[in-house]
């Protein structure tokens, strides 16, 4: 796989497009899980969503490994990378319990009027939140970690190079 793309680190192309669509998939998830009727208009978008936001997730932490191997590493960029391999469960789980949601929705309809238990769905509900929220969370700590790795080492380069002494002043 290339490490750059007309010029630009693929990482941060890549990096944007998770960022999207791991939340999105995630909020999606949430609203199917609590809503039969955003359930049944999402259909199958949601576990779509998902896979393809699950796909990217590899894919990022392998664009930013390349990235980190041409720009050097840092107790910052090693956060970062850590943060962002523990993305992986938590898209996994999305995927996973958004195929799920489908399924059982699937076969919630299939069956007579109350031979579903209900108290499946509503495990099935909780446990859905909570990896959409998981999810969410981590990509808000990864997206943190990483503007802090980028910004940090932006400051001290422009800083060292303004000049002057230590104190700010030029005379």
């Amino acid at each position: 796989m290339p490490s750059t793309v007309l010029g630009l680190p693929l990482h941060p192309l890549v990096v944007h497009a998770a960022v999207v669509l791991v939340p999105l998939a995630a909020l999606l998830l949430t609203a199917a899980a609590v809503s039969v009727r955003v359930r049944r208009w999402a259909g199958w978008v949601t576990p779509a969503l998902a896979t393809i936001a699950l796909v990217l997730v590899p894919l990022a932490t392998s664009t930013g490994e390349d990235l980190e191997g041409s720009v050097g590493s840092s107790a910052l960029v090693e956060a970062h990378a850590e943060m962002g391999e523990q993305l992986l469960p938590w898209a996994i789980a999305v995927a996973v319990l958004s195929f799920a949601l489908v399924w059982w929705d699937r076969r919630d309809r299939s069956l007579p009027r109350g031979g579903s238990p209900r108290g499946v769905a509503a495990a099935l509900a909780v446990v859905s939140v909570v990896a959409a929220l998981g999810a969410g969370v981590q990509v808000a700590r990864i997206g943190h970690s990483g503007a802090k790795a980028v910004w940090n080492k932006q400051a001290a380069t422009s800083g060292s190079s303004q000049g002057g002494d230590k104190d700010g002043d030029d005379r």
